[in-house]
């Protein structure tokens, strides 16, 4: 890094080609402590999700021949935000990498000459990753044994072009040409004068690594027509040459199951990401519209010294994740630790309230083999649970008694601990998004974790359009659960189910999605 004391470090990011996965360790690092963030349009949603919340953002346009900042603008505008902000770390992200025709070289000098401080991280180029992702090696023995990045479109007034075309045609191996999409038909014709046959292979890849990718493909000699007839737009990827007839054996991403679906993830904001990247995996666009979060209960004293008489219970129950969190938080400020739990066994509703507990080194001594409440009562009750058995049941404040009622049937006393409460956030600016998503046919399905998930998003949806329209505008759209009591919640509310998890379980959840897509 280029070290100065007197000014801000600019950091030239490369964000990838868009799938949130692809960006570097540094990069996500630089992202989540940035204190400004100078982007542009190639920077996907998903990679700006990584980003500091509290950041200061700056759009710089670049939209191929659209209305947008002159890169001297940009290199002006980074000598001038890290001279205003001494100190500051500044980030400025960029699509790919930075020094692939992302023009990152001009922004450093620029920074150089300037006096100012800059790092360059790079990023996973778009020239070998959207071709990858469409089924495309760049490279293979037998039929290219190079690779040969291209821009497509050069500085606009150059007296003549710096692209050896005569080169290029007699190259055997592949060509990937950037921002060529606008100038297609040239490139053709070029490659074809200067000694490439009509009948080379070649493929469009647009928004490539995305949920959005689109792949078209022909030969040198068609592929501009083809292109014109779809309406194929920028930005995309120019593939040339015979790697590109492997894509009909190596297809994988487009091939994923939910490719090219739009699923909306209600989970809270803390617990939605791994929810989301599953998904992504399958091939999906993930919206997050996070109709909860999880509001810890402050304990008074009182309810605090019931941690320091944990021993007199049998039993202690926990029904989920942000239970255990909330539970061990507690008996952290109660002044103890999970050896306050010696000799006390402990039920957990299912797998992932089992991973959490193992997390603080807890192991479950009960998991039922159906993760409601009426399973876990009967375990218990197969365990010896009745008559003289004190349970502790700590849940959130505002759930089911189904649990409850059945342990006190069975002759046990039961001591309720509300650790939390679910609440609505506010979700206005994303409620218009969803709203506008949903007219316009844009999802595909919503995700549906728990009841309250469920109820809150019927209410913010009947807040904004009406119960009327909200069923209108839900109408074609498959609605999926991760159990009966979710999905009781949603029928209550006149909606159809058309999925429902079994097991009842995130990894359930989205199985039987991949399953009704299929």
């Amino acid at each position: 890094m280029q070290e100065n004391t007197t000014s801000a470090t600019v950091y030239l990011v490369g964000a990838g080609p868009g799938d949130p996965g692809l960006i570097t360790v540094r990069a996500r690092e630089l992202l989540e402590t940035a204190d400004i963030l100078v982007y542009d349009y190639l920077a996907s949603e998903p990679v700006m999700a990584y980003a500091n919340p509290g950041a200061e953002r700056i759009f710089v346009g670049k939209k191929g021949f659209a209305k947008h900042l002159t890169q001297a603008e940009i290199n002006n505008l980074l000598v001038k935000t890290a001279q205003e902000h001494p100190g500051k770390r500044i980030v400025r992200l960029k699509g790919g990498d930075p020094y692939v025709f992302g023009r990152g070289g001009e922004e450093a000098l620029a920074l150089k000459a300037a006096g100012i401080g800059f790092e360059v991280v790079p990023g996973v180029t778009a020239g070998i990753a959207a071709p990858a992702y469409a089924g495309i090696p760049v490279t293979h023995r037998t039929c290219s044994s190079s690779v040969t990045l291209v821009t497509g479109h050069e500085m606009a007034g150059k007296p003549e072009s710096a692209i050896d075309w005569d080169a290029l045609g007699k190259l055997n191996g592949t060509l990937c040409l950037y921002m060529g999409i606008h100038d297609l038909p040239h490139i053709s014709e070029q490659l074809i004068f200067h000694g490439k046959p009509a009948s080379t292979p070649v493929a469009l890849v647009r928004w490539g690594t995305t949920p959005q990718q689109e792949t078209l493909t022909g030969t040198l000699e068609t592929i501009a027509s083809l292109a014109e007839e779809a309406n194929f737009q920028a930005p995309a990827m120019i593939v040339v040459g015979e790697v590109v007839s492997l894509r009909d054996k190596l297809d994988w991403f487009e091939s994923c199951p939910l490719f090219g679906r739009t699923v909306v993830v209600t989970r809270s904001r803390a617990q939605a990401s791994s929810t989301t990247s599953q998904l992504r995996a399958l091939g999906a666009q993930v919206f997050e519209y996070p109709s909860i979060a999880i509001a810890p209960r402050v304990l008074d004293e009182g309810q605090l010294a019931i941690f320091h008489n944990l021993s007199r219970y049998d039993w202690i129950v926990l029904t989920s994740a942000n239970g255990v969190e909330c539970f061990m938080a507690d008996i952290e400020k109660a002044g103890l630790d999970s050896r306050a739990l010696a000799g006390v066994k402990i039920a957990s509703i299912g797998p992932a309230t089992a991973r959490a507990l193992k997390a603080h080194g807890l192991t479950p001594d009960l998991i039922p083999p159906r993760f409601i409440a009426e399973s876990i009562a009967s375990s218990l009750i197969e365990q010896g649970v009745g008559a003289g058995s004190r349970i502790l049941l700590a849940r959130a404040a505002a759930a089911r008694n189904a649990l409850h009622h059945l342990l006190e049937n069975a002759g046990a006393s039961v001591d309720v601990m509300p650790l939390y409460d679910t609440v609505m956030p506010s979700l206005g600016e994303a409620t218009e998004e969803l709203v506008d998503k949903l007219r316009a046919g844009a999802i595909d399905a919503v995700t549906f974790t728990s009841s309250s998930t469920a109820r809150n998003f019927v209410a913010s949806l009947d807040q904004s359009v009406g119960a009327e329209e909200r069923d209108n505008l839900l109408e074609n759209v498959k609605l999926a659960s991760i159990g009966p009591v979710t999905s009781e919640t949603l029928r209550a509310a006149g909606l159809e189910i058309a999925a429902e998890a079994d097991p009842y379980t995130i990894p359930g959840l989205i199985a039987c999605l991949t399953k009704l897509f299929a």
